[in-house]
C-alpha cells in the first residue's frame, strides 16, 4: 500500500484562518494515490524517521532543496480564457466601450476551432506556470469551443470549472456575437453540462460545467430563469458578474428596481456554488443574502483598478460572513498571476483606509479598516478559493489535495533577499508573496500530478 503513496519533505505554508498563516517548518507530507493529503507528520512524531527511512532513496520520495518552500496552489475564480488574447491592451477605455470595441469581436472568433484550440491551450499552460492550479473559467456563447476548453484543462491536468456563456438578448448584444436565441442558449448550456460531466468521470483532479449568464444586461429574463432552473436540476456551479461598474449596477437597478444580487437571486443564480465576480457596488443587504445563500465574491483587485470605478470593501464583507476568493479576470486584469493581485489586494485596500484624495483632511479621507494584510491575501488566493467552490483545495492539510507550488528563492535570474540562514520563517514567506516572479515557481503539482517543472 505505501508504495503507491509518494513522501514529500520540507516547510510549507498554508492558512490556518484569514488572518493566520500556519508554518509547517521540515515536515512530511504523504500523499495517496488518488492525490490527497494522507498525512502531516512533524519532525517530533514518533513515525518521523520511520517514514524517512522506508522512503529514501526511492522515486516517490521529494525532499526539498534549500532555500525551496511549498505553497498551495492558487485558485483563480475568475479568468475569461478567450480574453488571453488581448491581455495587455485596451485597458485605457470605459467598460460599455471596452466590452464593445475590443472583447466581443475577439470573443466571437472562438466559433473557430482552431483558434479556440490555440489560445486556450496557451491559456491554460501559462496559469498553471504561475501557480494556477484551480481556474473558474468563462469560456464564450460557443459550445463546442467552450467543451474544447474544458478537455484542455483535464489533458493538461488542472482543475478547470468551465462556464459556456449566455448571451441571448438581441437588445443588449452585437448580431455578430451572441446566443441565437433564448431556446438555443438553454438547450446548448444544457448539452454543455452532460457533456463536461461525463468528461469528470476520466479526470482525476476534477472538470465541473458552469452556468454563466455573462451578467444580466446581457440575458433576457427567460434565459436569467431557464439558467437557475439547469444550475438547480444539474447541482452545478453558477458564475456570473455582479455589480462591478457604475454602469452595470445602475443597470440593473433601472430594469428590476432592485440590485443585481437580489435580482440574481429571484432567478435561483444565487447558490452555495455560486461566484460572482467584482460585487464592488454590493451594499450590507446585499452582502448579507450573500452570506445566507453562500455565494462568494471573486475579488479581482487588478481589474477593479481599471474598470470597477471604485474599491471593493473586502475587510467589510469577510467580517459580515462574506466568502471571497481571488480572481485575475484576464483580460480585464492584465496579469495571468494571482501573486500579482495578491499585492494588488493589499494595495487596494490601503488605499480605501487612507483615502485618494489630498485635498481632504486625513480623517474625512479614507474608510477606517479597510486594510487587509498579505496573510488575509494569501488565503483569498488559496483556502478562501477553496471554501468559495466549496473543495478540499488550498490548504496543505490531511484530506485536502496535493495541490502545491514549489517555490525556489535561489534561482540566479530572481533570488530574494534572504541572507540570514536563521531568517524568521514569517518574514521568508513575506518575502515570497511580495517578490516571487514565475521562475521562482520550480514545480507545479495538482492533484498529486507534476503538470510542470523548469
Amino acid at each position: 500500500m505505501e508504495n503507491n503513496m509518494h513522501l514529500f519533505q520540507g516547510t510549507a505554508f498554508s492558512s490556518k484562518s484569514p488572518k493566520e498563516t500556519q508554518i509547517l517548518k521540515d515536515h512530511l507530507f504523504l500523499v495517496n494515490d488518488n492525490g490527497m493529503i494522507e498525512q502531516i507528520v512533524a519532525p517530533q512524531d514518533t513515525n518521523y524517521q520511520t517514514l524517512l527511512d522506508a522512503y529514501q532513496g526511492k522515486n516517490n520520495f521529494h525532499p526539498l532543496a534549500g532555500g525551496q518552500y511549498f505553497v498551495p496552489g492558487f485558485i483563480d475564480l475568475h479568468v475569461h480564457a478567450p480574453q488571453w488574447a488581448q491581455s495587455g491592451t485596451a485597458l485605457d477605455i470605459p467598460l460599455y466601450d471596452w466590452l464593445n470595441t475590443y472583447t466581443f469581436p475577439l470573443e466571437s472568433k472562438f466559433s473557430d476551432l482552431r483558434f479556440a484550440e490555440k489560445v486556450y491551450g496557451d491559456v491554460v499552460s501559462t496559469l498553471i506556470a504561475n501557480g494556477t492550479t484551480t481556474a473558474l473559467y468563462f469560456a464564450t456563447v460557443h459550445k463546442e469551443a467552450s467543451l474544447l476548453l474544458a478537455e484542455i484543462c483535464a489533458k493538461k491536468g488542472q482543475r478547470g470549472l468551465v462556464g459556456k456563456v449566455v448571451m441571448d438578448d438581441p437588445e443588449q448584444n452585437p448580431a455578430y456575437y451572441r446566443d441565437l436565441d433564448t431556446r438555443t442558449a438553454l438547450l446548448d448550456t444544457e448539452e454543455f453540462i452532460v457533456a463536461v460531466q461525463a468528461l469528470a468521470q476520466s479526470t482525476k483532479q476534477g472538470v465541473y460545467p458552469v452556468v454563466t449568464p455573462r451578467f444580466i444586461p446581457s440575458c433576457t429574463d427567460e434565459a436569467l430563469k431557464g439558467l437557475g432552473e439547469l444550475a438547480a436540476k444539474y447541482d452545478t456551479y453558477v458564475q456570473s458578474h455582479c455589480s462591478e461598474s457604475d454602469w452595470a449596477h445602475g443597470y440593473v437597478r433601472d430594469r428590476f428596481q432592485k440590485n443585481d444580487a437580489f435580482a440574481l437571486h429571484d432567478f435561483g443564480l444565487l447558490r452555495d456554488k455560486s461566484v460572482m465576480a467584482h460585487c464592488n457596488f454590493l451594499d450590507d443587504h446585499d452582502a448579507d443574502l450573500f452570506a445566507e445563500t453562500g455565494t462568494a465574491v471573486a475579488h479581482c483587485p487588478v481589474s477593479n483598478a481599471y474598470f470597477a470605478n471604485s474599491v471593493i470593501p473586502i475587510a467589510h464583507f469577510h467580517n459580515k460572513g462574506v466568502e471571497i476568493g481571488l480572481g485575475s479576470d484576464i483580460s480585464g486584469g492584465f496579469s495571468p498571476s494571482l501573486f500579482d493581485n495578491i499585492r494588488q489586494a493589499v494595495i487596494s485596500s490601503r488605499m480605501l483606509e487612507d483615502g485618494v484624495n489630498p485635498s481632504l483632511p486625513a480623517h474625512e479621507r479614507g474608510v477606517p479598516d479597510s486594510r487587509i494584510t498579505i496573510d488575509e491575501a494569501f488565503y483569498l488566493a488559496t483556502a478562501g478559493g477553496g471554501e468559495s467552490l466549496s473543495l478540499p483545495i488550498g490548504r496543505i492539510q490531511a484530506n485536502y489535495a496535493w495541490d502545491v507550488q514549489v517555490i525556489d528563492t535561489n534561482v540566479p535570474s530572481s533570488k530574494l533577499p534572504i541572507y540570514d540562514a536563521n531568517e524568521d520563517l514569517h518574514d521568508i514567506f513575506q518575502k515570497i508573496m511580495y517578490l516571487s516572479r514565475p521562475e521562482n515557481i520550480r514545480e507545479v503539482w495538482i492533484q498529486g500530478e507534476k503538470v510542470h517543472s523548469r
